[in-house]
């Protein structure tokens, strides 16, 4: 299957990696914008795996997965980055979440439930909820996930107001007490999902399975935590 230059039989390649492809996205999907369209990223993907067979060569040690893994991860940002994916109008309504979660856990003293965040939003609940969706993958970002050593990183191309570097916040061993603790302090729901999502990666259709909700469900509850999250660690 191999030779001097890569992976001989490419279509054979596609065959096999394509649902190493289509993993990936899924994971991607969960902490990108509703607007983002699974297709388009596994196109990306798919283009990934392509270049990754050409350039692969297995005398540089590493399998073929881990490698082919990196550049197809690698093709999908790329994809983002020239889709300019995350508009401003995001940033804006998931403040507007964030504010209400704060406003309500200072005045109930417990994390709120939605119709408490819908109410203080003045809207119905399904609205609300609607929001939540709309605003999936505006608000938890890992540097790890949008760095590529040969391009500026994510964080240096998009604008993040006053916010501190989230990079030297995560190295913070306070900011990372602080986030456990936060984390804990979740809906016991909400707790399950992160951990699953992020430590487990888990897509949303197979959190969808484990708590017996649909993934539009997931996108909204794991938009919530991460309100909640944000609320609970504002002004670090």
């Amino acid at each position: 299957m191999y030779n001097a230059h890569g992976l001989a039989d490419k279509d054979q390649c596609l065959r096999e990696y394509a649902p190493l492809v289509k993993r990936i996205a899924h994971q991607m999907m969960t902490k990108l914008p509703y607007s983002v369209q699974i297709d388009d990223i596994i196109q990306a993907g798919m283009m990934g795996l392509l270049d990754a067979a050409s350039r692969y060569d297995e005398f540089h040690g590493a399998q073929f997965e881990t490698y082919a893994s990196q550049r197809i991860r690698g093709a999908m940002l790329d994809e983002l980055r020239e889709a300019d994916w995350m508009p401003r109008s995001l940033r804006r309504d998931m403040r507007r979440i964030e504010v209400a979660v704060s406003r309500l856990q200072q005045k109930l003293g417990h994390s709120p439930s939605e119709a408490e965040i819908a109410h203080e939003l003045s809207m119905p609940l399904e609205e609300y909820q609607h929001l939540l969706q709309e605003t999936r993958g505006a608000q938890l970002i890992y540097y790890e996930d949008f760095h590529d050593e040969d391009r500026d990183d994510f964080f240096e191309r998009f604008e993040f107001e006053n916010d501190a570097d989230p990079l030297r916040l995560l190295q913070n061993e306070r900011f990372r007490s602080e986030l456990v603790n936060a984390i804990e302090g979740l809906p016991e729901r909400e707790k399950m999902l992160m951990g699953m999502i992020y430590e487990q990666d888990m897509n949303l259709r197979e959190v969808g399975e484990v708590l017996g909700v649909s993934e539009s469900r997931v996108s909204q509850l794991h938009t919530q935590a991460v309100a909640r999250l944000r609320a609970k660690m504002k002004g670090y």
